[in-house]
């Protein structure tokens, strides 16, 4: 093996290339004498070869350009003007032919021997006296030389024995390429990487002071607006209206929009973050100043840093409800859907907690004198009644929490801390069905501290029932801040199912419930018989709903009893029982109405499937079943023109009326037409598998059962939104629920606002059917 020639010093640059070529030189003189033998060597070569071209230009590399003195310009003057020739002498050594008369000439015994001092010899021979090489003399002696070589049979013995010979002419090539000219050489030591990295580094042993960027304070717009926002909660307990309080934050923040982006963005994302809302810049704009001062906030005064973390185990949803079967209202059959449909996707654990009623209570609210002695027997019945209409096997669990029936309210209230009836191993995310109802008069842990999240779901317009009451707009008045505190101190993220609710705290508006199966395949079986053109409904119009004066009849009598000669043969069959079922029928009668007044019964009953309308004149309602299954139904549907109504107005067979006039409009429009069949969208967008999706988008409930991070979210793709920052709305919803969990401890204050007597804690009874402690022995105060 040759030795590796050393590394040619920086002297002159001239010295070193001939140093160069005379070690190239000896290294091949030696080893090409070896070739018949000795094959393998000459791969060894090569890779010597490479080697001293790398040293060559790793030497170059590191010259500094103003170490080159003068003495040497006259030596790179001569480089220059002999690189064209170098160029030149390789494109004739690297040309096909000359490879070729090579293999013809030198066989397999052949000895092959290249002497390159005659290479040096040639180049000192043909400088002539500006520095330029004559190589055409060159190229005219290689003829005479090679001019007698053998056939081409040759070639192919010898091939494999040239190897090393092509890797060298290939080195010669990637030599010419990358020093094509020795300006480019020196241009390479000022930008080469190894300089770049250099100077990187002394920038990060001495930091330019240019390069700091420092953050300015807060000033006084900023730090108004800081307050407006943070104070929302508070100022909307007193009535200031969210919107005005954005207002005022982009009147202090206007001036200085283009300044909240932190100096951390770039271009492109300041871009972005600049068309953001005002609120998020300003996060922003909090955020790098906490972080220029190395604040950090470990958490409020109110937060509780005792949640489970269970962000490696299977998600649990638990949903709290109000009601039960066989009470037949819409918080009692719409959280069953959802429980059965949440768990049908098997992604989950699903609970579903409602109440239990003792015998005294279950024999005032459930109908048909049906009562059950255990909460087994009550869970089977709900399970059968669901399976009946779901068409498979829910796989949830079903649990019990104590409660009492409020006369007065026609309501079931919660008696004693909900929470504690959820294990803390499954207190994770919490659907609250009728939040401020379940929270009125609760005394335990705060929801949100118990659960990583929590959403509510508004069923009722407690506002509209409680206006017709006596004294009804000042109860309308305390209810509304009522509903508004409890809904801020215990929910996350709240959905209303219409407009038609108040405007709650941290809520939005989505339909988040769907049509029970069986509804969808009648509709399915009266469009099959439209096609085969058989008659599909036999009878005229009718009214189904609990017979009580705020479901709508009293709206419905009035509008009849208006238009009478106008609707003059109309007839209007009415299905429903209730507490005011006498006065509604003795009103009918006074008017002499033609209404025919029937039991209540399953909206599902064979008895209804023959009505081709649907008369629903109700304004009370936030979200109305009955009307969905109806439509479901492929029946015609008249209602009234109210923000209750606005999810059903996409479908063609919903004909909704403003005036009293436009109602006797639509009922003559629906009895003389028939109703057109639902499409296969329309009949999904009714299906609970469509109100399950909404509802998993709408309630941020994704990205939780995806296991998200729920405390570190990227804003802007490039920087935390401060969590850092002490926050003013937490601090206020915790606040108010520590003073809601002292008002409602106390029993007399309880009884002042109209809770019922003894719901605080659970009695004998409850403790007796549901297992529990006895009520004497004191029970733990939770998160307190």
């Amino acid at each position: 093996m040759v030795e590796q020639a050393p590394v040619p010093s920086s002297s002159s640059a001239f010295s070193f290339l001939s140093k160069s070529w005379r070690d190239v030189r000896v290294s091949a003189d030696a080893d090409l004498q070896m070739i018949r033998n000795r094959a393998n060597s000459f791969k060894n070569l090569a890779n010597s070869l490479d080697r001293e071209l790398e040293n060559f230009i790793n030497t170059a590399s590191t010259f500094s350009v103003p170490s080159i003195s003068s003495s040497t310009a006259a030596e790179i003057d001569f480089v220059k003007k002999l690189q064209p020739k170098l160029s030149e002498f390789q494109r004739t050594y690297s040309s096909p032919d000359f490879s070729k008369r090579v293999l013809e000439k030198w066989g397999p015994r052949g000895s092959i021997k290249i002497n390159l001092s005659a290479i040096k010899k040639a180049i000192a021979s043909e400088v002539d006296g500006d520095g330029f090489i004559d190589f055409d003399r060159a190229r005219r002696r290689r003829r005479v030389q090679f001019r007698n070589f053998r056939d081409e049979e040759a070639k192919e013995k010898e091939y494999d024995y040239w190897e090393p010979i092509r890797k060298f002419k290939t080195r010669l090539r990637e030599f010419e390429r990358r020093s094509s000219s020795s300006v480019d050489i020196f241009e390479g030591w000022k930008s080469g990487e190894f300089i770049e990295r250099f100077k990187s580094s002394l920038k990060a042993i001495c930091k330019d002071p240019g390069d700091s960027k420092v953050v300015p304070p807060l000033d006084v717009p900023e730090l108004l607006a800081c307050l407006v926002r943070q104070s929302e909660p508070l100022l909307d307990q007193f009535g200031v209206r969210k919107d005005l309080c954005e207002k005022i934050i982009e009147s202090l923040c206007s001036k200085r929009k283009n300044q909240f982006l932190l100096p951390a963005l770039s271009v492109g994302e300041s871009s972005v973050a600049g068309n953001d809302i005002i609120s998020d810049d300003l996060d922003l704009r909090i955020a790098s100043v906490l972080q220029s001062t190395g604040h950090s906030y470990e958490g409020g005064f109110w937060a509780d840093q005792g949640k489970d973390d269970i962000s490696d185990q299977k998600r649990h949803v638990s949903i709290v409800t109000t009601a039960s079967l066989p009470w037949m209202t819409g918080t009692a059959v719409n959280p069953l859907f959802r429980a059965a449909y949440l768990a049908k996707c098997a992604e989950q654990n699903v609970t579903l907690l409602v109440p239990w009623l003792c015998k005294s209570d279950q024999e005032l609210v459930y109908p048909s004198n049906l009562t059950f002695s255990s909460p087994e027997e009550q869970e089977t019945y709900i399970r059968s009644w669901l399976e009946e209409r779901i068409g498979f096997k829910a796989d949830f669990r079903i649990s019990f929490y104590p409660g009492k029936f409020a006369k007065e309210r026609r309501s079931i209230i919660p008696v004693g801390d909900t929470c504690q009836f959820i294990p803390s191993k499954d207190a994770d995310i919490a659907i609250l069905e009728e939040p401020e109802h379940l929270n009125w008069y609760h005394h335990g842990k705060r929801w949100t501290d118990k659960f990583n999240h929590v959403v509510g779901i508004v069923h009722t317009n407690y506002l509209e029932y409680i206006k017709r009451e006596k004294y009804g707009a000042f109860q309308a008045f305390l209810v509304k801040h009522i509903n508004s505190w409890v809904i801020r101190a215990y929910c996350h993220k709240v959905l209303r199912l219409s407009a038609a609710t108040q405007d709650l705290p941290k809520s939005i508006i989505c339909n988040v419930h769907g049509v029970n199966p069986k509804f969808l395949k009648i509709g399915e079986r009266v469009a099959v018989e439209k096609e085969l053109g058989q008659q599909a409904f036999s009878k005229g119009a009718y009214f189904l709903g609990k017979m009580v004066w705020a479901k709508g009849y009293r709206e419905l009598i009035d509008l009849l009893a208006k238009h009478k000669n106008d609707l003059d043969g109309f007839k209007l069959d009415v299905f429903g029982n209730g507490e005011d079922a006498l006065e509604v029928q003795s009103a009918a009668r006074r008017h002499d109405l033609n209404l025919n007044f029937l039991k209540g019964r399953d909206h599902a009953d064979d008895s209804l499937h023959g009505y081709k309308v649907f008369i629903n004149p109700s304004v009370s309602d936030v979200l109305c079943t009955a009307t969905a299954e109806a439509l479901a139904m492929g029946k015609f549907v008249i209602c009234a023109d109210h923000p209750s109504n606005e999810f059903f107005r996409s479908f063609p067979n919903c004909l909704t009326y403003s005036t009293s006039e436009d109602f006797v409009a639509k009922v003559k429009e629906a009895m003389e037409n028939e109703p057109q069949p639902l499409t296969p969208e329309q009949r999904y967008h009714l299906s609970w598998e469509a109100a399950t999706q909404r509802f998993l988008e709408y309630s941020d409930l994704e990205k939780f059962l995806n296991n998200e991070n729920r405390y570190c979210r990227k804003l802007k793709g490039t920087m935390l939104k401060s969590i850092s920052a002490p926050s003013l709305t937490e601090m206020v919803d915790g606040g108010l629920a520590f003073a809601h969990y002292s008002l409602t401890g106390n029993e007399f204050l309880r009884l002042c606002t109209g809770a019922i007597p003894g719901t605080r804690d659970y009695d004998k009874q409850h403790s007796k059917d549901l297992n529990l402690l006895p009520p004497q022995v004191e029970n733990p105060l939770y998160g307190w």
